[in-house]
């Protein structure tokens, strides 16, 4: 591994969760069963979004977006992380981790404002149900979509630039499972407090537009169903913002948690774990949570099972509709 008195060139080496070797090998097991059902769950959520013509709406079309995401910055992690696990050289190239680090900044950005573009979506639904179909314009929701996605670039690309250029003259040890800002951050032999704030800057903005236009939305949806008369109005609207709530709680609380407080309080071995929840959980959860509570999708995995699409790709999501309809039997 090089040392220079810079950090081109350098080779870090990623630390990951433990040196035991029977752990790394549960880690691998775990990690894999893990991202298979990412894989699949999202791939087949995507899949079936595109062949059912009931799922042609503005909510799944920013869904298939959310599932594309989160198989993108999951395939960003988890690949070289079950690599990591088993090998005895664990390093990861200058290259490598800058390439990383932007993907997943620019994919975990973009996810947070499609999230937002989703609540708008739901506040449409409730609050204007009659305009829906003419204020969701196919026009509109591209252009929120494509927004998100050049948020996300630049967004990344201004984190990624900013850290990338400091030298990294001293420990190449990155204890973390993957590359991340903060980790790397400790590992400048430089002062860093103007990157600390930027990141900071970058990180707040994003998520005080994005938490604004949910909030904003969901109290007008709230102010709405409380004006229901009818009690079974209530329950159906709330239940068309449900899954989204919760995938919003899961992302925003492990987000924030992560990049949203002082630099004095880091506990890199404390925020691997938050990190594998937003990183590794959450794109599993996912196509789970939009399965099991969403009456149209389960229809559409129903109809999938049913009709034994032959193709390869729709082979193997009506092989996954099984494991879906038996945990949305629970519900």
């Amino acid at each position: 591994m090089s040392e220079g008195n810079g950090s081109s060139g350098t080779d870090f080496v990623l630390l990951g969760f433990t040196d035991r070797h029977e752990l790394q090998v549960l880690c691998f097991v775990l990690f894999l069963a893990i991202y298979c059902f990412t894989v699949v769950g999202n791939l087949g959520m995507i899949v079936l979004i595109r062949i059912d013509p009931r799922l042609h709406t503005p909510m799944y079309f920013f869904l298939k977006h959310l599932s594309f995401l989160d198989l993108c910055y999951s395939t960003t992690i988890v690949p070289k992380t079950l690599v990591n696990f088993l090998a005895d050289s664990k390093l990861i190239s200058f290259a490598e981790c800058t390439i990383q680090l932007f993907f997943f900044a620019a994919c975990a950005t973009t996810e947070c404002y499609l999230l937002a573009a989703m609540a708008y979506d739901r506040y449409v639904a409730v609050c204007n149900p009659l305009l829906y179909t003419v204020v969701m314009s196919q026009k509109l929701c591209i252009g929120l979509v494509a927004g998100a996605y050049v948020a996300g670039v630049i967004s990344s690309a201004t984190h990624t630039i900013s850290i990338f250029r400091l030298p990294f003259c001293h420990s190449h040890r990155l204890n973390h499972f993957f590359c991340d800002g903060p980790p790397l951050l400790t590992l400048a032999c430089s002062d860093t407090h103007f990157n600390e704030m930027l990141l900071f800057a970058v990180v707040g903005f994003n998520i005080i537009i994005t938490t604004v236009a949910i909030l904003a939305s969901y109290l007008s949806v709230l102010n709405t169903v409380l004006r229901i008369r009818t009690t079974e109005g209530r329950p159906k609207a709330f239940s068309t913002c449900a899954s989204h709530l919760a995938s919003v709680t899961l992302f925003y609380g492990s987000s924030l948690f992560m990049y949203s407080r002082p630099s004095s309080s880091y506990s890199l071995d404390q925020d691997k774990v938050v990190a594998v929840m937003y990183s590794v959980t959450i794109p599993m959860l996912n196509p789970l949570i939009y399965s099991m509570r969403n009456k149209e999708v389960k229809d559409a995995l129903r109809k999938a099972r049913d009709e034994g699409y032959k193709t390869p790709v729709l082979s193997l999501l009506r092989r996954s509709v099984a494991f879906f309809l038996d945990g949305s039997r629970c519900t």
